[in-house]
């Protein structure tokens, strides 16, 4: 498994699967064209740009370099890189049928053509399956030690904390811990939660 320093952007959920299986970074969705709405969402992925830089991997379809050009508008070029996949024929196991230009994407890829990918990009690789990694990243069971899950009060808590690292307050606790641990080192961001 690839550690990656930069995080990931992806168009929807099977993608952020599939690439899971292969790279160690947080990967976020862009819930297709969900992204053209969702300020809060473009506001999360600046913030996340200018911390450990981002690399938009969208499907080769029509579809997908429309979703990438408004990102390519939207976010600092010099915060940003851009991974490609090959133009593929075919469709994904899970689908009846071929996609309307028939390319497979993301999540069809097989995981040499997405490393070459990622490697082309320029993205930064920290670490390969077998060396030692960083700091572990955090857990839901830090979560719950600091009180902002599975508790009395706890959501306010969370949703308070959120609001002071001024990210998105509807975060879930799940989509909550990638966030965290690809915006602050570990170690003082538990020292922060623990004095919320």
């Amino acid at each position: 498994m690839l550690k990656i320093k930069e995080a990931i952007v992806v168009e929807g959920r099977y993608d952020k699967n599939t690439l899971s299986q292969l790279v160690d970074t947080v990967i976020l969705e862009t819930a297709g064209f969900g992204i053209f709405k969702d300020k809060e969402k473009l506001a999360l992925l600046r913030k996340i740009a200018e911390k450990r830089g981002l690399i938009v991997l969208t499907d080769s379809d029509g579809a997908g370099f429309v979703i990438r050009n408004h990102l390519k508008g939207a976010l600092p070029r010099d915060q940003v890189k851009h991974a490609y996949v090959p133009d593929l024929f075919g469709k994904e196991k899970r689908k009846r049928k071929p996609g309307k230009e028939g390319k497979l994407g993301v999540e069809g890829m097989r995981p040499e053509v997405l490393e070459n990918a990622l490697r082309r990009a320029g993205a930064t690789i920290l670490s390969e399956e077998g060396e030692k990694a960083g700091p572990p990243p955090l857990t839901k069971a830090d979560l719950f030690a600091c009180g902002l899950t599975g508790g009395q009060g706890s959501k306010e808590r969370r949703q308070a904390f959120l609001k002071k690292l001024d990210l998105p307050q509807h975060l879930t606790p799940n989509a909550m811990l990638p966030v965290l641990s690809a915006l602050y080192d570990r170690e003082s961001l538990l020292e922060e939660m623990k004095n919320q």
